[in-house]
């Protein structure tokens, strides 16, 4: 993973906290989950990528900033039990994927349906081999993070290779 796909979230995250919330975001630096402990949250937000690129983007909150942000994003409180909470975070994690693939230039990438978690102590796994990023995010309602994981899919990695070999075939 390069800086520029981490700027991509970081920009993406701040375009939709400041156009469908009203909130300006604050991203910290960005750390490797491997080597640092796993931001503690109770509301995840999941959304797969395929494609050239491959691997999962998850919007993880604390309950109270959850509630916070979907407070301002959808003009009402939400009790986390309910099925409009866990659309609407899917949607923010659903909105961050998708404005952050449009700055993944060249390469073709699909975001699957959004999955939402909600509950203390659970543990989002991210693929053994691909490389993941904790960026850590301030705002009004509170603290949050977006955790990348993602690795260049083989195709796109040797696109010589499958030329040839489409080329044989």
């Amino acid at each position: 993973m390069d800086a520029s796909s981490i700027a991509a979230f970081v920009v993406s995250t701040n375009e939709v906290f400041r156009t469908m919330l009203s909130l300006s975001v604050t991203a910290g630096k960005p750390y490797s989950c491997c080597t640092v402990p796993k931001f503690e949250n109770e509301v995840s937000g999941i959304i797969g990528m395929s494609g050239d690129v491959q691997g999962m983007v998850v919007l993880s909150f604390p309950t109270a900033t959850a509630c916070n942000v979907i407070r301002s994003f959808t003009g009402m409180d939400m009790d986390p039990s309910s099925p409009d909470f866990a659309d609407a975070i899917g949607e923010l994690v659903n909105m961050i994927s998708g404005a952050a693939k449009a700055k993944f230039e060249g390469k073709n990438v699909s975001i699957s349906c959004p999955s939402v978690v909600v509950g203390k102590g659970h543990k989002v796994q991210q693929p053994s081999d691909a490389l993941c990023i904790t960026i850590p995010f301030e705002c009004a309602g509170g603290a949050f993070s977006v955790e990348v994981a993602m690795k260049v899919a083989r195709a796109a990695a040797h696109p010589t290779q499958n030329t040839t070999a489409a080329k044989a075939a």
